[in-house]
């Protein structure tokens, strides 16, 4: 389940892309259109900008920018960033795999069938969903 802490990196990336990226962002400006807590905003900013998803810039005209075009920022990047892996079980992770304390037969298990094709497909849609795909319309997010 996507937590909410994911749903706001997504909301708030949405409407940084949607700005224009000329200009930082202010964070209060971020979080009083999309009705987010400023302190929570903060703290999910911050591991979006250690990430490299997102630059800040300090002063009187600072905030967030997107560290590179929209286009190439996808909301796979982001909730593996946010959230870890994509994967419902572990024994199926690219990137954290680990397998199953109670699995008997890895290569017949038919659980993990089912979840490989359940995080491939996941993984496709999300890798191929950009910030740019999402940034055209003013619908809200």
């Amino acid at each position: 389940m996507l937590t909410q802490r994911s749903r706001y990196a997504l909301r708030a990336l949405i409407f940084i892309a949607r700005s224009g990226g000329v200009a930082p962002v202010p964070i209060s400006v971020i979080a009083a259109d999309q009705q987010l807590p400023r302190k929570f905003l903060e703290a999910i900013l911050l591991d979006l900008k250690n990430g490299g998803v997102v630059n800040s810039y300090r002063g009187k005209m600072g905030g967030y920018r997107l560290a590179r075009p929209a286009s190439q920022i996808s909301f796979g990047e982001i909730i593996r960033l946010i959230e870890g892996p994509l994967a419902l079980v572990p024994c199926v992770s690219v990137s954290a795999y680990q397998r199953c304390d109670d699995c008997f037969e890895e290569t017949t298990c038919v659980i993990r069938k089912v979840m490989l094709v359940v995080r491939e497909q996941t993984a496709d849609i999300l890798d191929n969903t950009t910030l740019a795909d999402l940034s055209v319309d003013r619908v809200a997010a």
